[in-house]
């Protein structure tokens, strides 16, 4: 790399400024928790079950590609750094060891608190609440299995199914930059091979998706497993590359279309409103859209707008709950049970939506900040 090409990629690096790219990265993940908390208020009161408006709640979980994205860009832009400048690259024992440091605490803390509070309370069937389903869980191995939803899925931890995917990126990411920093870069800062590279590794989720629909040899967990939503961590990989070559996107133009497409998600064409849809169809339909989605939410903040929405993301409210939104993410399942019984008094399938999450927010935002404040990794 001549001199001249590494001070255009360093200034393409430094196209936003530290403070407002990291400040409205994490104000972008208390709405990816809040999208999270609200498909789960429109299952808990059945009305992901009414009509196109049930669909369009029930697509919120477009908070889960959110976070996916998020990890994809931030966490395989050090290797692209590294690569554009000329610096070595990551350590990888330092890398696993954030990993660990930063998501098991909490996570531990949360599993066995669930099977604590479960064990005096009842909410309806729940499998996974023995001592096999209490080891699957706490070791994030409960969705590698079959029958996953009559033998380790616990009422209070469903939603960990999506982290049991992230673990699996976090030890995935390595062999995906070594291809494409050694094999396919050769060590060089080569972006356009890389961005090939890249898409055709999107293309195994579709390729994942045709073959769990042609065949049956593989246990029914495996439509959870990592293959395939590695087109939404692929999306964020893209991005820390656009970022490295000093391309611009503009929410004026993503935002408006990321809003068009979850409109058309939200159709049948995307099947019924669960996390695995029946038909092959629909589940390409689903996967590919929720992959632009959650990637135009994310592009303004990763390459260089400042504009509205990364003002309002970098705003002192929504940085605070994204800082804790890793937190809210673990524990508003279990609190929104709570609400739902003790607060709102619902029945299960019954209620309104709205109720449902403003009272799981009001009790599940302290609860959250405790937990962080005595998980976090201290420097």
């Amino acid at each position: 790399m001549t001199l001249s090409k590494a001070e255009d990629a360093q200034g393409g690096l430094e196209q936003i400024s530290r403070v407002d790219r990291v400040a409205s990265l994490t104000g972008i993940r208390a709405v990816a928790a809040l999208l999270v908390v609200g498909t789960h208020a429109a299952y808990s009161t059945g009305k992901y079950t009414h009509g196109y408006w049930g669909l369009v709640s029930a697509r919120l979980e477009i908070g889960v590609p959110i976070f996916f994205v998020l990890s994809g860009f931030l966490l395989f832009r050090p290797w692209v750094n590294s690569l554009a400048t000329g610096a070595p690259p990551p350590s990888l024992s330092r890398y696993s060891w954030h990993r660990v440091r930063r998501i098991m605490p909490a996570y531990l803390v949360t599993v066995l608190a669930a099977y604590a509070v479960y064990h005096f309370r009842t909410a309806g069937p729940n499998p996974g609440h023995t001592w096999a389903g209490l080891f699957r869980n706490l070791t994030l191995t409960q969705i590698y299995t079959d029958s996953y939803l009559g033998s380790y899925l616990h009422q209070g931890l469903t939603q960990m199914w999506s982290l049991a995917v992230e673990v699996a990126f976090y030890v995935a990411l390595p062999v995906l930059a070594y291809v494409l920093v050694v094999l396919v870069c050769r060590r060089v800062w080569r972006p356009v091979p890389m961005l090939a590279a890249l898409l055709g590794m999107a293309a195994l989720s579709p390729a994942w998706l045709i073959g769990l629909h042609a065949t049956h040899w593989l246990p029914d967990g495996a439509r959870l497993w990592l293959p395939t939503y590695l087109s939404w961590f692929i999306g964020g990989m893209i991005l820390a590359v656009l970022q490295a070559m000093g391309v611009r996107c503009y929410a004026l133009a993503a935002i408006p279309l990321a809003v068009v497409c979850y409109f058309i998600v939200a159709t049948p064409i995307a099947g019924a409103p669960t996390t695995s849809p029946t038909a092959l169809g629909e589940a390409l339909v689903k996967n590919g859209f929720y992959a632009v989605i959650a990637a135009l939410a994310v592009a303004p903040l990763a390459l260089g707008d400042q504009g509205w929405y990364s003002r309002l993301l970098a705003s002192r409210p929504m940085v605070w709950l994204g800082e804790i939104s890793y937190e809210i993410f673990l524990i508003h399942l279990v609190t929104m049970e709570i609400a739902m019984v003790d607060v709102v008094r619902y029945r299960v399938y019954t209620g309104s939506m709205l109720n449902v999450f403003v009272a799981t927010m009001v009790l599940t935002i302290p609860l959250a900040w405790l937990l962080h404040r005595f998980t976090r990794v201290r420097s």
